[in-house]
């Protein structure tokens, strides 16, 4: 695949690839063409096509790092709002400190933003962790939504476009599969300087080349 086929726009029922392929997501093998099965982005790596969808909701998946607010204490637990049909659970256990049940509040509360990793997806529901680094409240910053199916375009492959929004921003970032991401910098014009570079990601996440249209936004628009 060319790099204009590994980025256009396809929709159902198009022929991304032809030869020695794998399907990925959003893709089927027939015979020996790759067809997509949703509308989106084509994307090639290592022989595997799959389809990046151009819209819709975040789907949760086990090892997810997600960004929540919280939507109710109760005795043993925060539930936590992360923008699926239903609200995950961060458990007192999943705590990386103890915490009594009388100190719950004291740790979260109604409405706090948390960042969290998505560790067991059942019939009962989403549960959370915050016992990793990086993980936890979230104290200060800013906090930017953007669709979750552009998350992989800000990401960048392996972590380019994050780090260089961070190299050129100083700003600390992590970016929550469900399209939230948390920004922290020494200044308020750090962070907003990298939410602008994430929100100029987000509308030209189509454009092939995007880590240099992205280097050259940044080299117009000095802070």
């Amino acid at each position: 695949m060319s790099n204009e086929e590994k980025r256009k726009i396809i929709i159902p029922g198009e022929v991304i690839a032809k030869g020695d392929y794998l399907p990925g997501e959003g893709t089927e093998k027939k015979g020996d063409e790759i067809i997509a099965l949703r509308f989106g982005l084509a994307e090639e790596s290592n022989k595997l096509v799959k389809v990046i969808p151009l819209s819709g909701t975040y789907h949760p998946r086990r090892g997810n790092v997600v960004i929540g607010k919280v939507e109710n204490v109760t005795f043993n637990g925060w539930v936590v709002d992360i923008g699926t049909a239903e609200n995950a659970f961060l458990p007192l256990a999943e705590v990386p400190r103890f915490v009594s049940k009388d100190e719950i509040e004291e740790v979260m509360t109604i409405g706090d933003m948390v960042v969290a990793k998505i560790w067991n997806i059942n019939k009962r529901g989403i549960d959370l962790s915050i016992k990793s680094r990086g993980l936890g409240k979230v104290e200060d910053g800013m906090i930017v939504k953007v669709n979750p199916n552009k998350v992989p375009r800000v990401i960048g492959k392996e972590g380019s476009m994050i780090n260089l929004i961070k190299d050129e921003t100083k700003c600390n970032i992590t970016v929550g599969q469900n399209g939230l991401i948390w920004i922290h910098g020494d200044k308020i014009e750090d962070e907003l300087h990298a939410k602008k570079a994430i929100l100029f990601i987000t509308e030209k996440s189509f454009v092939s080349g995007l880590t240099d249209e992205v280097k050259k936004w940044f080299g117009e628009n000095k802070k």
